[in-house]
This record gives structure tokens, sequence and C-alpha cells, in this order.
């Protein structure tokens, strides 16, 4: 495994098993990747409110695991392509460590 990949595996590691926060970014990464939306839409699929998936789609473009496109109130996420090529390591952390979090909401 190249150390960028590595690199990519133990943020991703961290970013989901090793915060509070973890399971909903992990839920977002999963939506976005089954259909691309906007915050709102985010809101509405996943149940959670709209600060808190702002703050964690925040965390994930910081971190390079989504990009976006459009005008602000309309911006679309969408995995990057470096979640896309790795999205393998993310089911492995996310099926070991919370994917039967069945919460459904903010967690």
């Amino acid at each position: 495994m190249s150390t960028r990949n590595r690199v990519l595996k133990h943020m991703l590691h961290w970013l989901i098993a090793g915060s509070r926060g973890g399971p909903n970014r992990a839920r977002l990464i999963v939506a976005i990747r089954e259909e691309p939306m906007n915050a709102n839409q985010l809101c509405d699929a996943l149940g959670v409110d709209y600060r808190t998936v702002r703050h964690h789609l925040d965390i994930l473009e910081k971190n390079g695991l989504v990009t976006s496109m459009g005008p602000r109130y309309g911006k679309v996420y969408f995995l990057s392509h470096e979640l896309e090529t790795r999205y393998g390591d993310f089911e492995e952390i996310w099926n070991r460590i919370g994917n039967n979090d069945n919460s459904g909401g903010e967690v």
C-alpha cells in the first residue's frame, strides 16, 4: 500500500471511527455515493438537522473526501476521486465500527 493510500485510510479511520461525529459523516458519504445531493436534500434523506449536515460536509470537504459544485445555496456534493478510488477502505471501516448503528437521526 502506498504512503498516500495509507494516509487516506488513517484519515478515514479517524474521521469515521475515531470521532464522535463519525457515524453521521459515514452516513453522508454513503448517501452522496448513492446520489449527489445538496445540504437540504441530505437533511431530508438522513433526517439530520441542517447545521449538523453542514458541519460534517465542511469537515469532509476540508479533508478532501467530498467535493462540491454549484452556487452556494444549491451546492451539490460528490465523493472526491480519491475516496471513490479507495471506497473499499471506507466500507471496511464502516462495516467494522458502525454500519449497524440504527439510530436513524443525529448521532
